[in-house]
C-alpha cells in the first residue's frame, strides 16, 4: 500500500510564490519517478513537472522558468516551488509516484491565484 499526502496549497496573489510538498509512504521502489500534475475546473489533468530518483527532470512548457521540482529520496518526498504565479496556474495540484508499472496518486491540494 502506498500513500501520498500533499500540503502547501492556498490562496496567493498573482506574482506570488507557494511551495508544495508531497510525502509518500509505504512499499515504494527505490528507483521511481515522482511528479506533480494539475487539473483546473472543466479541464483535463495535465503534467506540471516530474523528477526521477536520479534527478532527471521534465517540465511542462507553461511552468518552465517559474516552477522548480525537487525531492528528498531519503524521505520519499517531492517538492514544487512555484514562483511568479499567474491566475492560470489556479488548479488542484496532485502528486504521484510511478514505479514498476504502478502509479499512485495523492488527494490533491488546491492552489488559487488571484489577479
Amino acid at each position: 500500500q502506498v500513500q501520498l499526502v500533499e500540503s502547501g496549497g492556498g490562496l496567493v496573489q498573482a506574482g506570488g510564490s507557494l511551495r508544495l510538498s508531497c510525502a509518500a509512504s509505504g512499499s515504494i521502489a527505490s528507483i521511481n519517478t515522482m511528479g506533480w500534475y494539475r487539473q483546473a475546473p472543466g479541464k483535463q489533468r495535465e503534467l506540471v513537472a516530474t523528477m526521477t530518483t536520479f534527478g532527471s527532470t521534465n517540465y511542462a512548457d507553461p511552468v518552465k522558468g517559474r516552477f522548480t521540482i525537487s525531492r528528498d529520496n531519503a524521505k520519499n518526498t517531492v517538492y514544487l516551488q512555484m514562483n511568479s504565479l499567474k491566475p492560470e496556474d489556479t488548479a488542484m495540484y496532485y502528486c504521484n509516484v510511478k514505479f514498476s508499472g504502478y502509479v499512485y496518486w495523492g488527494q490533491g491540494t488546491q492552489v488559487t491565484v488571484s489577479s
